[in-house]
């Protein structure tokens, strides 16, 4: 199955910036960066693709993808001010175009949220584990689960190109657009 007909979700080209420049608003922008790379990263990509692994030790793309996943939602929790608790796997989307679809959907919603946001420091990264409760500022955002997503959508796209699928010619990551 192909991707080419997801032309409605978000990330086909990045947002205007903000009129400001404020921390909110520099901190949506880092999310519309990273889903306007993951949505090319992510387009047009098959069955066959999502299978491929270089390595034994390696994931596949799907599961790079299934982890990018994971990390939108840690996102969103943070811009919604809300804990990371352990989810039953059957509440995950199932097949790639749901995952992808829901990917990018979190992450439409975190940049919104954090667009909105005037302080930074309400936005903490909250986890429930069985051990305990552990709070993060907002600063291990973004070297952690926003990075950590922008790197692992660089490995699709070395992955894809691996297995023989580049990503789409045309896309410029600096001005946020696709070139026809």
């Amino acid at each position: 199955m192909s991707t080419n007909a997801q032309d409605t979700l978000p990330y086909y080209e990045i947002p205007d910036a903000p009129e400001e420049y404020t921390p909110g608003g520099v901190v949506s922008r880092m999310i519309d960066g990273l889903g306007f790379r993951y949505y090319w990263a992510t387009e047009g990509l098959t069955e066959e693709n999502l299978a491929y692994r270089p390595g034994e030790t390696n994931r596949t793309i799907g599961e790079t993808i299934d982890h990018i996943y994971g990390l939108s939602n840690v996102i969103l929790n943070a811009a919604l001010k809300k804990p990371n608790e352990r989810r039953e796997e059957s509440s995950k989307p199932s097949g790639f175009s749901e995952i992808r679809k829901a990917t990018l959907k979190n992450l439409e919603k975190a940049s919104a949220l954090m667009l909105a946001s005037d302080s930074l420091e309400e936005h903490k990264s909250i986890f429930v584990r069985g051990s305990g409760i552990s709070e993060f500022p907002f600063w291990n955002m973004i070297n952690g689960p926003i990075e950590d997503a922008v790197w692992h959508c660089g490995q699709v796209v070395s992955l894809r190109r691996a297995s023989g699928n580049p990503m789409p010619s045309g896309v410029s990551v600096f001005q946020g657009i696709k070139r026809n």
